[in-house]
């Protein structure tokens, strides 16, 4: 995959009045000047950087467009190398005659990521941020646009660049005491060693724990419906995302499997779930619903309790008690059709009710949509928007998650080596262990099969 001949791609997506088209490589002003003859004769390679030139596309004598051409030099372009970037119109064929008269001039089709893979190797960035760019493209709400544009930027550079240099420090030192083995010096001060990798695990800790939120935030905050047949979980979805999403019907049992939409709520995704109806059934089909409630029910950060207000507080306590929930799980338990009942009696049966459970207790009606406001707000809540609007670092991708947990397993050993009196020579094994992992992040350590596998999946022309 990793080539230094010259490529070209459209690189804009499908739709709209105008199609870039961009080729990146050593040839890439010269083959942009055999196919564009600008106005008053004036030549791609004559242009400085940053330029952008008017004319045409042509095939031999024949115009296929008028078009704008920027013209980069390197290395000051997005992949390092010499760019032109092809502003044309948006039509099919004037894109297909584009890269055809390209090609003929020696330029080859891009794979899906090659341009930025040619950033990476040119060092215009790490291989956090190359991977955040594709995680940029792909974020469809601000939360998901954030945590990429943070990586993007350089937060993670930043934040691995300060944990490598205190543990190249440290590896350093206990090496240099490997060349004193029989004068049994030790230049690294064994507990200020410690306290250092204590700091750094700290920091891994932080990381790893901040996946939780990221993963939801990129994905989509899930939000289960639960509660027994016929109390309104499929109305509630409705009136959310203001459309007949799900089945109503006085019948009971009517969803028999999980339905699922999304809501953006203040930059935000949430995936409300749907789910069938809790109560014991010999239906096999309705069994199987509700055995994938409880599935839903363990896998979803926030849970909407629907109760009907008009049953008695025993009941709609015994209803929420029936349910295990995890800790960290946002839990809202729901008084629906609270406009069947008496103010003075739905105050009365809140407040008995808040006494005996620790979450919020909401009355509301999703027919007559009384308090959805504040149900909307008790979801915005259950986001941490502070990690979001503040500096702290969020990882969100899984391949990063999987190797802070290798290397919190090393900071684990090299922490219980130092403790047990472990050799020199095993202790910075074990730190050396955690750098590469930190490298294997950040692009410092790589192969041909990690950067393939990362890149193809990125789109053509990016």
């Amino acid at each position: 995959m990793i080539e230094n001949d010259t490529i070209a791609a459209v690189a804009s997506g499908v739709g709209g009045a105008v199609t870039l088209i961009r080729v990146s490589g050593g040839g890439a002003i010269a083959a942009g000047d055999r196919i564009f003859r600008g106005v008053r004769g004036r030549r791609l390679a004559d242009a400085r950087g940053f330029t952008i030139l008017y004319g045409t596309i042509r095939d031999g004598e024949t115009v296929v467009d008028e078009v704008l051409v920027s013209v980069f030099r390197a290395p000051h372009s997005y992949t390092g190398e010499d760019m032109i970037e092809v502003s044309c119109h948006a039509s099919a064929y004037i894109q297909r005659e584009v890269m055809r008269l390209l090609v003929e001039s020696g330029v080859r089709t891009a794979q899906p990521g090659e341009f930025t893979l040619r950033a990476f190797l040119a060092g215009k960035m790490d291989l956090s941020q190359a991977e955040a760019v594709a995680d940029m493209i792909a974020a469809d709400n601000r939360a998901a646009h954030a945590l990429a544009y943070e990586q993007m930027r350089g937060g993670y550079s930043d934040e691995f660049g300060q944990l490598r240099g205190r543990l190249l420090e440290l590896v350093s030192l206990v090496e240099l005491e490997l060349d004193f083995g029989e004068e049994d010096v030790e230049f690294a001060d064994r507990t200020q060693l410690l306290d250092v990798l204590s700091s750094v695990g700290q920091r891994v800790d932080r990381l790893i724990a901040s996946f939780g939120l990221g993963n939801v935030l990129k994905n989509g905050v899930p939000v289960a419906i639960v509660g027994v047949p016929n109390v309104g979980k499929s109305t509630l979805l409705n009136t959310l995302l203001c459309e007949e999403k799900a089945l109503v019907s006085d019948i009971a049992g009517t969803t028999r499997d999980v339905i699922e939409d999304t809501l953006n709520i203040d930059g935000v995704t949430f995936r409300f779930i749907d789910t069938a109806g809790i109560r014991r059934t010999d239906d096999p089909l309705e069994s199987l619903g509700i055995e994938r409630t409880f599935d839903r029910i363990g896998r979803a950060l926030v849970i909407l309790l629907l109760t009907d207000a008009r049953d008695s507080v025993d009941d709609i306590y015994a209803q929420y008690a029936s349910l295990s929930f995890k800790a960290g799980q946002r839990i809202a338990l729901i008084l629906n059709k609270c406009d069947c009942l008496p103010d003075e009696e739905l105050r009365q049966k809140r407040e008995r009710l808040s006494s005996k459970i620790p979450h919020l207790v909401l009355p509301l009606s999703a027919k007559r949509q009384i308090n959805l406001d504040e149900l909307t707000d008790f979801l915005k809540r259950s986001v941490d928007s502070e990690t979001l609007n503040g500096d702290r670092i969020v990882v969100f991708n899984s391949r990063h998650h999987e190797i802070l947990l290798r290397a919190r397993e090393a900071l684990q050993r090299a922490r219980e080596g130092i403790e047990s009196g472990l050799a020199g020579d095993l202790l910075a094994q074990d730190i050396r262990e955690v750098l590469h992992c930190i490298g294997l992040i950040t692009g410092e350590i790589t192969t041909d099969d990690i950067l393939g596998s990362i890149f193809s999946k990125f789109c053509i022309g990016k």
